[in-house]
């Protein structure tokens, strides 16, 4: 009886962990509703506060602003539109989001199993014989099947996760993205021959390219680096017949917003004026000492001579500028900056290690120290969801440990599994793109656990990996 059970839970293995990733949701959302519950009355909104002011703008003015009625850049577009749609329907409901969430979180999860079905795997060959005969291994798509499924109940599981996307913020949407990016992705690597299914893969490809930029303007580096994985099974002239409709689509899709941009500030607005902040706060004479200190880098404050926050254009420029100076006139600086960012991108532990309260604001002494002042101001952008990360509460207390020995484990596990799969490494190049790429984006900018948590679960693929290796040496014995 058992035995049938099991055969039959394997036998449906996708169904059996989207069921497990819905139910420890809909559990999380049911135990901690004063955290998520930020529709109610005196709840605060764990994630984005923006995204929720953008979206009650958009749906009360058909304006998207951060001022009602006043059209702005300030913020790239798709989560906030898709948050407007949801409060016109439902209203504005924390349990809503919530359920969205976690649709985009089973469908991401289809989408790993279906990547993983795709690719080589070779299995581990047991040498154990029946019958006078060795075992055979198991069939190439069935174990990539079963690959993908063990990632997926990674993902289902994964406690960081879990909480972030029942949180208001764009990181369920923005993983959805990126699944379904690869998994577009792969399926056109399989196409040998230029055809009308080839041209609508590419097609599909870039309109999810371009969506995806409306959300975090950061899948264009995965799509240059997916040009030389493409490469390997089309040759580069099929890659780049291939990837020019791709290029070509995604910047119809962006265009109109790139328009509006131009037309709201009268120049070129790149998705968001929230960029040029981002590249000044990641390359500082004190990023690196502010990174170390275990803060992030976002409460770096702005050098008083930038342009006020009433000229957006204007600031974007001058912080993009100041960034980029920072990078040319100290060379010396870069290769200790860098090392800093990847130990903070790939920590084990949740980053940044500390943040700040209300009443709270970083600020550096003339020797460079970092040093936290009580003088009742606040950074812009801290609230009492922030200080929750802080203080000695369920999130600092138990979170943390939780995530080191929970992310800890499969990451060690992930380098197993990478090196066990070295012999796959052309089928599993994408795989490889999307960890190189994103650490890339954020050694430019700045990195913490938030920013690199979306391409976990296909690093779980390698954790999986080597876990099934495991489990067939184990089965040997």
């Amino acid at each position: 009886m058992a035995s049938k059970m099991w055969q039959r839970l394997t036998h449906y293995k996708l169904a059996v962990v989207v069921a497990i990733a819905i139910l420890t949701r809909l559990a999380t959302l049911l135990m901690l509703p004063d955290v998520f519950a930020y529709s109610e009355p005196g709840g605060e909104v764990h994630g984005s506060v923006a995204y929720d002011e953008y979206a009650r703008n958009l749906l009360a003015t058909g304006v998207y602003g951060h001022s009602p009625g006043v059209p702005d850049a300030g913020l790239p577009p798709l989560y906030s539109v898709i948050l407007t749609a949801i409060y016109g329907v439902f209203g504005r409901s924390y349990l809503a989001v919530a359920l969205w969430h976690i649709v985009f979180d089973a469908l991401s999860i289809a989408l790993l199993t279906a990547i993983c079905r795709r690719l080589t795997f070779t299995p581990p060959r047991s040498p154990r014989r029946v019958g006078g005969r060795q075992n055979a291994p198991l069939p190439a798509n069935s174990w990539g099947e079963t690959v993908g499924a063990l990632a997926g109940l990674f993902f289902a599981l994964y406690p960081y996760l879990i909480f972030q996307n029942l949180a208001l913020n764009d990181t369920a949407l923005w993983i959805l993205l990126l699944h379904t990016f690869v998994w577009l992705l792969v399926l056109l690597g399989e196409r040998t021959q230029w055809d009308k299914g080839a041209l609508f893969l590419a097609l599909a490809a870039g309109i999810v390219l371009g969506l995806s930029a409306l959300a975090r303007a950061l899948l264009p580096a995965l799509a240059l680096l997916a040009l030389p994985c493409l490469a390997l099974r089309l040759g580069w002239r099929g890659t780049l017949l291939r990837m020019l409709p791709v290029a070509i689509m995604s910047l119809l899709v962006v265009l109109p917003w790139l328009l509006r941009g131009a037309a709201i500030y009268g120049g070129f607005v790149p998705i968001a004026l929230n960029s040029g902040e981002n590249i000044y706060q990641g390359n500082h004479p004190y990023t690196t000492a502010i990174l170390r200190a275990g803060y992030d880098a976002q409460w770096l404050p702005a050098p008083q001579a930038a342009p006020p926050r009433d000229q957006p254009l204007a600031r974007n420029a001058y912080l993009s500028q100041a960034g980029w100076a920072f990078l040319r006139e100290h060379p010396e600086q870069v290769p200790q900056l860098l090392l800093t960012k990847l130990l903070v991108q790939w920590n084990p532990q949740v980053t940044p290690l500390m943040n700040l309260r209300q009443g709270e604001r970083l600020t550096i002494d003339a020797d460079g120290n970092v040093l936290i002042v009580t003088d009742g101001e606040s950074h812009i952008g801290v609230t009492r969801a922030n200080a929750a990360y802080q203080d000695d509460g369920l999130f600092a207390v138990l979170g943390r440990r939780l995530h080191l020995f929970y992310f800890g484990g499969l990451w060690l596990l992930a380098i197993l599994g990478a090196w066990l799969a070295r012999r796959d490494w052309r089928s599993l190049s994408l795989l490889y793109a999307v960890q190189l790429s994103q650490t890339a984006i954020y050694l430019l900018f700045h990195p913490s656990t938030r920013y690199r948590s979306p391409t976990d679960p296909l690093l779980f693929v390698f954790s999986a990996l080597a876990v099934l290796h495991f489990a067939a040496r184990w089965r040997e014995n």
